[in-house]
């Protein structure tokens, strides 16, 4: 067991060790892929390639996922009055970040990174380098409970005081066996009143072939692409409280400026939900 921890000053820590699997694709390294990054492996960009074929909108679509990830980070900080982020299933670096979006609102905010990839936390170190109230923590959403209880998590996330969870394209790496609903259970039902569930999820709604030949390239990763109806989705925000538009796709959830006419369907949807008193 180790630990980088250093104090508040922006350190990445790791309590247990996972290996770094270079024979399968990766879902964090495929999407750094899909954003153009080169945090990745021949395994990955295989991978992606033939995801690309099957969905040829997927760079415009995780390219509209991280902007509804900035827009509603940008709304529970300087809206909701949020300045402690839980975000669980990170990956890979990617500017703006989330402390970044998060401390250009308010300074004193804080965030705890989560992800299970060691690359993540390899990378982040530079990266979080200097930058105070910020760590990065090795963990499995699979196991909620001991993200909940991580030393790191503990040290920088007050669970008496409002939080800001974000689960943002990452539960849908979650199949039915590792029991979804439970999963986001745990993780919601820790939150005091007054805190925020982001979640974004992919969907083979807007399509007609509800994109399965692009989900089965997920069959040889590390986690499986799981897409799911609205209404699934929409079980998982519990008691909370949607704010407006409610659960929609990501490029309709308040968006900063006009959607291209020519722009393709996103099959992945976002909402922002309040935990109230």
């Amino acid at each position: 067991m180790t630990s980088l921890s250093s104090g508040d000053s922006g350190a990445v820590s790791q309590y247990e060790l996972y290996e770094i699997d270079t024979s399968k694709p990766h879902p964090a390294r495929m999407y750094d892929y899909f954003l153009g990054g080169k945090d990745n492996y021949e395994v990955d960009q295989r991978a992606a390639e033939r995801f690309m074929k099957a969905a040829p909108e997927v760079r415009a679509g995780v390219l509209a996922n991280r902007r509804f990830l900035h827009r509603a980070v940008r709304h529970v900080v300087a809206e909701g009055g949020v300045r402690q982020i839980l975000d669980v299933g990170t990956g890979l670096p990617t500017e703006p970040n989330v402390h970044q979006i998060a401390q250009a609102v308010a300074p004193d905010t804080r965030i705890a990174y989560v992800d299970n990839d060691p690359i993540v936390s390899t990378h982040s170190m530079a990266l979080l380098d200097g930058a105070g109230g910020t760590s990065v923590v090795l963990g499995d959403l699979r196991d909620p409970h001991a993200i909940l209880g991580h030393p790191e998590v503990r040290r920088l996330v007050d669970f008496g005081r409002p939080v800001a969870l974000l689960l943002v394209a990452v539960v849908h790496f979650l199949s039915e066996a590792d029991d979804p609903a439970g999963v986001v259970a745990t993780l919601r039902d820790a939150l005091p009143a007054g805190s925020y569930l982001v979640l974004s999820h992919a969907t083979g709604d807007v399509h007609d072939d509800r994109r399965e030949d692009a989900a089965a390239v997920y069959k040889n990763a590390t986690a499986t692409l799981n897409l799911r109806p609205h209404d699934r989705i929409l079980d998982f925000f519990g008691d909370f409280t949607l704010l407006d538009p409610g659960l929609v796709k990501v490029t309709d959830w308040r968006p900063d400026e006009p959607l291209e006419q020519d722009a393709p369907p996103i099959g992945i949807y976002g909402g922002v939900a309040r935990k109230d008193g």
